[in-house]
């Protein structure tokens, strides 16, 4: 029959059987699969885990002034703005009341008022702007008109200048080479602003003289050295608002041409 086994299956069986019985691998693998992990009260409620709390930036720390140093800041932002600055802007920005920064900016203007102050502090418009007295203005005026023309150069002029202090000493051909154009000209214009001079002859064949910038480039450009110097970025950066400026100013020319020329009549 099918269902008889050999007396070895017979013993294998028994065996396995008693494997089971006296608790296996297997049987300690399921038993580990579902032994309890704790015990558990079926009436305890689940509670929610919390949300997490939403952190509040802390407020800017308001400083206290005395009335010297508030009269002092005043003072400071009433100077770099070009705009009359208003009560209520600087009572706000400052934190301040505004009757106390009334009170201290009616010190200030009277002390501008003083005779030996060249400048005035006036209400103008709401605001309040640093100004010349009018009783010198004739001084001012004619002072100013005694005074150094401003250094304007070209985008030429000024890329010739970089090229010399940053290459320096350099030869006329070197500087040609660099800009990939013609600037006898404008090394000519530098030369009689005495931004730059001669440095000496280099010596390979034809001897071309070298150029160098001077303790005048120095001072027209604010530099204590050449160490000073910006960076190459910065530079271009320097580059391209003089390129923006010299467009801006051909336009407003170009404008005020157009504006003056007579209007031709109709026939």
């Amino acid at each position: 029959m099918a269902d008889e086994l050999e007396p070895r299956d017979q013993a294998e069986t028994a065996a396995a059987e008693e494997m089971v019985s006296e608790g296996g691998p297997v049987e300690e693998a399921m038993a580990a699969l579902v032994e309890p992990v704790g015990d558990i009260d079926p009436t305890t409620e689940l509670q929610p885990e919390p949300e997490p709390e939403e952190e509040i930036e802390p407020e800017p720390e308001i400083v206290t002034y005395s009335d010297v140093d508030l009269k002092a800041i005043l003072e400071a932002v009433i100077y770099v703005t070009e705009e009359p600055l208003e009560a209520k802007q600087m009572a706000a920005a400052l934190h301040e009341p505004i009757a106390r920064i009334e009170t201290l900016l009616a010190e200030l203007v009277a002390d501008y008022a003083r005779p030996e102050r060249g400048l005035q502090i006036k209400e103008i418009a709401g605001g309040f702007k640093m100004a010349t007295k009018a009783e010198l203005h004739d001084q001012v005026r004619l002072f100013v008109k005694n005074l150094k023309a401003p250094l304007k150069l070209s985008l030429a002029a000024l890329e010739t200048l970089a090229v010399i202090a940053y290459k320096q000493p350099i030869t006329a051909p070197e500087i040609m080479e660099i800009r990939g154009v013609q600037g006898g000209g404008v090394l000519k214009t530098l030369l009689d602003r005495k931004l730059v001079q001669v440095a000496g002859r280099k010596n390979v064949i034809g001897k071309p003289i070298l150029y160098k910038t001077n303790k005048e480039f120095l001072v027209q450009f604010g530099l204590s050295s050449l160490k000073e110097l910006p960076s190459l970025k910065e530079f271009e950066e320097l580059r391209r608002l003089a390129f923006s400026e010299e467009e801006a100013e051909a336009t407003s020319e170009a404008l005020e041409q157009n504006a003056t020329a007579p209007v031709p009549e109709q026939a």
